[in-house]
């Protein structure tokens, strides 16, 4: 059965669990890798894991740039199998990498240049600063394993090809969990380097899963031929179609890196372990919320592809079903959350005020988890349609206009834990700004499907 047949006559529920749990457990593993890296920096010292923290917003963006490009990149791939233009699968796949390596070059930039203001502008604790610069510098400068590795693993994804990327991702993520001690501590004659031993194991795992997802398109994906032809001399309609797409959602998941930036700077205020809680949180939510973007990244080809060849009920049937296992996800992430809170925190070496302050903290944001499954699914969906922008509102609404605001009114109540509130009161608000944007696309799609 060819790529392009099962994507438009296998079983949904079949086919949606066949795309997304490789790139579940995959995605699970690199939720793994960031918090064992983590609890490795914890045990290294309170300040380098803090470093970490206020790293984490630059992290973000450039896994925004890197997943939205490739977003845009997985729905026209997909798009244009669903109609049979193999031709311009081809140049989307080649201009991918064109854009990886320009993404990389502004990141080369960045971690020369301004590596030190970034983290200097959350904190002002001198041994935070110098660990942040260390960390960030280097993972800034190589992000060429990061930029390639995912262009690499979307297109294989948008082929159908949803095992090799598991595969890359797991073999990546063991390197760096394998290699993080040894240049943290100085294990086995390596010489002992902190926290930049945690960005050369990060750094090297990923250029590890980039070659070895290229070598898994060169060996497999029959519909992509690499040619530098097609990879310097880009078709500038071909970026607008990608951008399209994926802006929205790059910038969707860059207001994250906003939102968590300015949220390092109220808790500040208060005390450095209120942002390494803040850390903790965002490297154990990932539990939660990567099985649901890996979900993801299997049903937006199954979108995009029904959508293109018309075959509108088995696109609605495959959302229907993520939305369920979606769900599901996050509301046992809720549950762990809830029950065993101190044993989380445990993992990062917590101190009593790092304790005191995250255990009432972890469980106030773990409210938000009830909604999040859900606005997470449709937020795929939108992209899937080429409706990016609505995303992008929901996201801008959610943590610009609302979870800053309300986080900024509640520090001036001089009470800590009430800043934790404004997480779920924003994830409220998404959720009924996306229910009433999906039932208008219904609308819409119902609308083409009477048409045709």
């Amino acid at each position: 059965m060819s790529t392009t047949h099962k994507l438009g006559t296998m079983s949904v529920r079949k086919l949606i669990l066949t795309m997304s749990v490789p790139i579940m457990i995959s995605m699970l593993t690199q939720a793994l890798y960031n918090v064992v890296d983590s609890i490795y920096v914890s045990r290294y010292s309170f300040e380098a894991f803090t470093a970490l923290s206020l790293a984490y917003p630059v992290q973000q963006v450039m896994s925004a740039i890197s997943v939205g490009t490739n977003v845009g990149t997985n729905a026209l791939l997909s798009y244009s199998l669903g109609q049979g233009n193999l031709e311009r699968a081809n140049k989307a796949a080649n201009t991918a990498v064109f854009l990886a390596l320009i993404n990389w070059t502004v990141f080369i930039i960045l971690g020369i240049f301004f590596s030190r203001a970034i983290i200097a502008a959350q904190t002002s604790n001198p041994v935070i600063i110098q660990h942040g610069q260390d960390y960030l510098s280097l993972v800034t400068i190589f992000s060429i394993g990061i930029f390639g590795q995912m262009a690499f693993e979307r297109i294989l994804i948008a082929s159908g090809y949803s095992v090799y990327p598991m595969i890359t991702q797991i073999t990546g993520a063991v390197i760096n969990i394998i290699l993080d001690p040894i240049f943290i501590f100085g294990w086995f004659g390596v010489p002992e380097m902190g926290v930049k031993g945690a960005a050369i194991a990060t750094i090297i795992g990923q250029v590890v899963a980039m070659i070895l997802a290229y070598t898994f398109i060169r060996l497999k994906n029959k519909y992509v031929k690499f040619k530098p032809s097609l990879i310097f001399k880009p078709e500038l309609e071909i970026i607008k179609r990608i951008y399209k797409v994926g802006l929205p959602s790059i910038l969707l998941i860059s207001l994250s890196s906003v939102m968590v930036f300015f949220l390092n700077r109220i808790l500040s205020a208060f005390t450095d372990a209120a942002t390494a809680v803040l850390g903790a949180y965002f490297r154990l939510q990932s539990f939660a919320f990567m099985p649901v973007f890996g979900l993801n990244n299997g049903l937006v080809p199954i979108v995009s592809y029904n959508y293109g060849s018309k075959q509108y009920d088995r696109m609605k049937d495959a959302v229907k079903f993520a939305l369920k296992l979606g769900i599901g996800v996050t509301l046992t992430g809720f549950l762990i959350f809830q029950f065993f809170t101190p044993t989380l925190l445990n993992l990062f070496e917590a101190t009593p005020e790092m304790l005191q302050i995250g255990i009432p903290a972890l469980r106030i944001i773990s409210f938000s988890f009830l909604f999040a499954g859900y606005n997470i699914v449709l937020s795929s969906v939108f992209q899937a349609l080429q409706r990016g922008t609505i995303s992008l509102f929901i996201s801008f609404c959610r943590q610009i206009l609302f979870i800053l605001p309300i986080a900024y009114g509640l520090s001036k109540t001089n009470v800590l834990s009430n800043i934790w509130w404004s997480i779920p009161l924003a994830e409220v608000v998404s959720f009924c700004l996306t229910t009433f944007f999906i039932i208008r696309i219904i609308r819409l799609v119902n609308e083409n499907a009477i048409d045709n």
